[in-house]
């Protein structure tokens, strides 16, 4: 299911639109499905669970070797094929790491959609990585060295909160609406084309 609907997406676009005729700043609003397959996890954990397979054989039973090596392979691709489906999948993973990737593909997408171009430095990116439940708001050096950090934690928060309501529309309009006052208070039209980015939501496909 995604994460807005095509209305919301249209709202979302009007909403970066109306923000940046306020200011030479620019906004790039992103949402990944996932930031990373994790296809190592199935893999990783089926492998630990096969080499734990053969000890009670060993001890407890008579089984040829063979035919325990035999049990083993069955098991790891068992749990290789059950642990592929997605939710499990994503499961078997720590947080920790899903913020890290989450993070690194903010990173990239910062760059990819060209926000270390703008003018004055003033490119700001929202980040939505849907799988991980993850939100990010990462702003250039102009703009990131007037507001502070807690700031655009602020917006993140409140993003987060309305995603977990289902009102995602509805977040991604109101931290638009935050991030373009900031940058309207610090930098208010210029020279440059206000539309030089995409002002609509960027959707990527999944990994």
């Amino acid at each position: 299911m995604a994460l807005v609907s095509q209305a919301d997406a249209k709202r979302i676009a009007d909403a970066i639109t109306a923000a940046e005729a306020k200011t030479s700043g620019e906004i790039v609003a992103v949402i990944a499905p996932e930031s990373s397959s994790y296809l190592h996890a199935p893999f990783l954990w089926a492998a630990l669970a096969a080499l734990a397979v053969p000890w009670p054989f060993v001890f407890w039973t008579w089984w040829p070797i063979q035919h325990i090596y035999v049990l083993q392979l069955a098991v790891f691709a068992a749990l290789v094929a059950g642990l592929m489906y997605r939710p499990l999948r994503l499961a078997l993973v720590p947080q920790s790491l899903k913020r890290k990737r989450a993070h690194r593909r903010a990173v990239e997408q910062f760059l990819a959609q060209n926000l270390h171009t703008t003018a004055g430095r003033t490119g700001v990116l929202i980040f939505v990585s849907a799988a991980e439940r993850f939100a990010e708001i990462i702003a250039d050096a102009g703009i990131h060295a007037k507001v502070p950090a807690g700031a655009w934690q602020t917006i993140v928060d409140d993003l987060t909160d309305r995603i977990g309501r289902g009102q995602a529309g509805d977040g991604f309009v109101r931290a638009i609406a935050s991030v373009g006052d900031h940058l309207a208070r610090h930098f208010p039209p210029g020279s440059h084309d206000p539309r030089a980015l995409a002002n609509h939501l960027i959707v990527l496909p999944s990994e």
